[in-house]
């Protein structure tokens, strides 16, 4: 049988590098991981709640984490233009930073938070599920999402891509699996950079998964 491998973890050290920038002792390890994970979900939680996603384009690419003895780097990387830059309100970046803080209590470490802007936002596969979530939420019929989503992809300038959707797709009993690729995706070569994301969605029906690869280019 095929043995499916997260495309990201495949080709660490060659075209892919890692998110999260630490050292950490065996025994507070795991400590530092559940940190991580509380950062990000944090920060996606708060940016969904306080900026509204208007027409697609503003969505979170990645979230980078670099942790030195007395600081926590934060760098998002945001499609469009969040408004979080735009507003002028670095008052909105301060309060998020408060926020984490808090929620994290590290006191004797100073957490700094930054928001790059990305250049073609529907090149990354974050950015083009969550595109495909709200459609998918609105009712929108899948293959009409799934080749808007194509289109946009393509638009950005990439070499292929490809969408799966799998639950009970348009509220069917049976739970089933679609994709459509479109372009190269090519999954076994190490040295073809391939963007992946996988991201569930929450619908009256039930939840489906996203999942979306990308092939950006060849190093």
């Amino acid at each position: 049988m095929g043995q499916k491998i997260n495309p990201l973890g495949f080709r660490l050290g060659t075209t892919q590098s890692h998110d999260s920038l630490w050292f950490a002792q065996p025994t507070n390890y795991s400590e530092s991981l559940q940190e991580d994970k509380k950062i990000r979900d944090y920060i996606k939680n708060y940016i969904q709640k306080n900026i509204r996603i208007s027409s697609g384009v503003e969505g979170i690419a990645r979230i980078k984490i670099q942790k030195t003895i007395d600081l926590i780097q934060v760098r998002v990387y945001m499609g469009g233009s969040p408004k979080l830059l735009i507003e002028g309100k670095p008052l909105r970046i301060e309060e998020l930073q408060m926020n984490v803080q808090k929620k994290l209590n590290c006191v004797h470490r100073k957490l700094n938070i930054a928001i790059t802007k990305i250049a073609n936002a529907y090149g990354h596969p974050n950015i083009l599920a969550e595109f495909i979530a709200g459609q998918l939420k609105n009712r929108v019929s899948f293959r009409k999402a799934m080749k808007k989503a194509i289109e946009l992809t393509e638009q950005a300038g990439t070499k292929g891509v490809q969408v799966q959707i799998a639950g009970r797709i348009d509220g069917k009993e049976i739970a089933r699996v679609e994709w459509i690729r479109e372009g190269r995706v090519p999954l076994q070569t190490i040295r073809a950079k391939i963007d992946y994301c996988s991201y569930p969605v929450r619908t009256i029906y039930g939840v489906l998964g996203i999942k979306v690869w990308i092939f950006v280019n060849k190093e």
